[in-house]
């Protein structure tokens, strides 16, 4: 049977423009609706904070709503598995912490792995603990310190907010490679732990700077030095120290994962999206209030970074035979 050529043509004609006009099979373009990130911690923390500026940056950018979901428990283990778990499909999303480097370790019976159920995305920000000791102690300087520590092996106690944190850990981690010994006192709330550094009743604490600078800018702490590898900006006279003692870091850091499998493409928007949001002025601003330094790195070097930091504290942990209580 021979069809005209004029309706041939017409034929011809919208068979060239179907792929050009959307189908039903095809997936829609992302994001259509909210999506969810899912916090371990109790909301007006430093992490939830963080959280709250990067979900609304990328409220605007993406045009659809991005809702921190606060789900605590179990050292934000429960918020982690529930992402794991999550179809990767870039509606679930995780802020997660150090403390989950930590715990990927740490934790015997996690139903979850770190370092294989996740797609990291982008960094946000790393906040700088202080080596912070009370003013009595006879000491200015970290070699003076070290020294002090030499001399009297076992004497001073180092507070922490509980067994495996990464304050606890970044003293673990300073004694290590110093070869001196502090006795770890562990408390349940980091007010308890900041009244009795500030008492004498303990001497040193490797605190989050957030908690610890107005007690240090008033006289009542000295601090020594930050963990990070560099100086920060908002205590330009505290050296770091790895320039004293070269290797060491032990920064705070939070950071945007998604479930494994989640499409590249959309790991990279995000990251890009980010990234964007960590440079663009006031976002920048507001997160150096408490310290903290924008954390910019595409997704291999991020991807790279959490890998290094789940092996380094994992090696800490295993090597001092450290255990969740």
């Amino acid at each position: 049977m021979s069809i005209p050529r004029r309706r041939f043509l017409a034929l011809a004609a919208g068979g060239i423009a179907t792929p050009a006009l959307p189908r039903p099979a095809r997936a829609q373009a992302w994001p259509n609706r909210p999506i969810r990130m899912l916090l371990g911690f109790a909301a007006g923390g430093s992490a939830d904070i963080a959280a709250r500026q990067i979900a609304q940056w990328l409220s605007d950018r993406l045009g659809q709503p991005v809702v921190i979901e606060n789900r605590t428990g179990a050292a934000s283990n429960i918020a982690a598995e529930a992402v794991a778990r999550s179809a990767p499909d870039g509606y679930t999303l995780f802020f997660g912490t150090s403390a989950n480097a930590i715990n990927a370790t740490f934790y015997d019976n996690l139903k979850f792995d770190l370092k294989n159920d996740f797609a990291p995305v982008s960094g946000v920000l790393r906040t700088p603990n202080v080596l912070n000791v009370n003013p009595s102690l006879p000491v200015q300087t970290v070699p003076q310190f070290i020294e002090h520590l030499k001399a009297n092996p076992g004497k001073l106690a180092m507070a922490s907010t509980g067994n495996g944190t990464s304050i606890h850990l970044a003293g673990e981690l300073f004694m290590s490679l110093t070869g001196t010994k502090m006795v770890h006192v562990p408390y349940r709330s980091p007010p308890q732990a900041m009244t009795d550094l500030i008492s004498g009743q303990v001497q040193v604490m490797f605190d989050v700077i957030t908690q610890g600078i107005g007690h240090i800018r008033e006289g009542r702490l000295r601090a020594l030095a930050v963990t990070t590898d560099k100086r920060v900006d908002i205590l330009p006279g505290v050296p770091a120290i790895a320039e004293f003692l070269p290797g060491y870091e032990a920064s705070s850091w939070n950071a945007v994962l998604a479930p494994k499998g989640t499409p590249p493409e959309l790991v990279e928007r995000l990251n890009r999206e980010i990234i964007a949001g960590l440079n663009h002025p006031p976002i920048k601003e507001r997160l150096a209030i408490g310290g903290g330094v924008a954390f910019t790195e595409n997704v291999p070097a991020f991807a790279a970074f959490v890998a290094d930091e789940i092996e380094k504290w994992g090696k800490l942990v295993k090597a001092l035979n450290i255990k969740a209580e």
